[in-house]
């Protein structure tokens, strides 16, 4: 009887050892923790890394830092290329931007700006970057997309005004500042 008992305490155990790596190991096995466990400081260097990541496969764009954005902005010099899906862009966009398809109506229209595109962690707009960049238009790549922008300090808008909601793909992403919900 004891052996019974010993040898079903030992699967037990296993059960909930295996059930507790589960719950910290994302379907790419990669650690992950609740967003909500992370300081925004290190969500913000979770944001960097996984960029730079993402960068090797458009490594010819080239990066434009979020307050570097926020400068040019001001100086109103710029055009935003939101490169999202029209259901993210209805959750919230970066002041002033545009879609991708009114950029690609008209690119003419923008010649003289400085064009940035950004998704929300600009993986997308890297590789829209990339495709644009063959064809001789200059567009930046905003490093670290809507993510990095709301940790330095931008605003994003919803059809209502200022927003404190990003749209994100999931979990993995759900890196927002703790004054932004993220919607996925």
């Amino acid at each position: 009887m004891k052996n019974k008992i010993k040898a079903y305490r030992r699967a037990l155990l296993g059960l909930i050892a295996a059930a507790l790596a589960f719950a910290f190991v994302t379907l790419e096995g990669q650690l992950s923790l609740s967003s909500d466990d992370l300081s925004d400081k290190d969500k913000r260097q979770k944001i960097d890394d996984m960029y730079a990541g993402y960068k090797k496969q458009f490594t010819e764009v080239r990066d434009i830092s979020p307050q570097m954005v926020m400068d040019l902005r001001a100086k109103g010099k710029t055009v935003l290329i939101d490169i999202r899906e029209p259901r993210e862009q209805q959750v919230s966009m970066l002041p002033g931007a545009i879609t991708e398809k009114e950029f690609m109506d008209d690119p003419a229209k923008y010649e003289d700006a400085v064009k940035i595109a950004y998704c929300t962690i600009s993986y997308r707009s890297g590789k829209f970057a990339q495709k644009l960049q063959k064809k001789g238009i200059i567009v930046y790549n905003l490093k670290g997309g809507m993510l990095a922008w709301v940790h330095d300090g931008g605003n994003v808008y919803d059809q209502n005004g200022e927003t404190h909601r990003i749209h994100v793909y999931g979990r993995k992403w759900d890196l927002g500042p703790k004054r932004y919900r993220a919607v996925w």
